[in-house]
């Protein structure tokens, strides 16, 4: 009789063991998924708040995980509670990700057509401005400013078509910083003119 309560223990341990021996491998891929669609989505540059919230989750699950290979009796309850929480962040830095390209494709297209107009306006005033001893040089300078100005907004639109948004942004403002420098020299000089 002692043997046989014995031999039903050792079943149910063994059972036990088994049940609880194998990571949650569906939660598992369910949760790389969500992380790789939030990189694919572009999570790293348009939502690094949402990325960096999944790369904390991912690495408590790999340390559930890693902690659970080195325990006899395996309990993956904590692994797939983790795994949860890595494919909700994951959801969350895609759906993020999104938003935030959708803003930053917003912004760069607001700021091509701002530095657009700006570049008219400082060419319109440089055109004008005033001419004399030792101006040559100024002017030549400010009209190749804008020259690069003007590249700058054409590889703003560039990478903006080819979906960059940051890099588009990027440029504009730059293109714009150099516009408004030159338009500011040349009200300057055409103030001073005046005086």
């Amino acid at each position: 009789m002692r043997s046989l309560k014995f031999l039903v223990l050792t079943l149910a341990l063994a059972v036990t063991v088994t049940a609880c021996g194998a990571p949650p491998q569906a939660d598992l891929d369910a949760a790389k998924t969500a992380v790789d669609s939030a990189v694919a989505a572009g999570a790293a540059e348009y939502a690094a708040a949402s990325m960096k919230a999944v790369e904390d989750a991912q690495a408590a699950l790999d340390a559930e995980l890693k902690a659970q290979e080195g325990n006899w009796l395996k309990s993956y309850t904590k692994a797939k509670e983790l795994a949860t929480a890595v494919k909700t962040a994951g959801e969350k830095a895609a759906t993020d990700a999104a938003a935030g390209k959708e803003t930053a494709k917003n912004e760069a297209t607001a700021a091509i057509g701002e530095v657009k107009t700006l570049l008219t306006d400082a060419q319109a005033l440089l055109d004008k401005a005033p001419k004399g001893k030792g101006t040559a040089a100024d002017i030549e300078a400010m009209k190749t400013d804008l020259t690069t100005a003007g590249t700058a907004i054409t590889e703003a639109e560039t990478a903006l078509a080819e979906g960059k948004f940051l890099d588009a942004k990027a440029k504009a403002e730059s293109a714009r910083t150099t516009a408004t420098t030159v338009k500011t020299a040349v009200e300057a000089a055409m103030a001073a003119k005046k005086r």
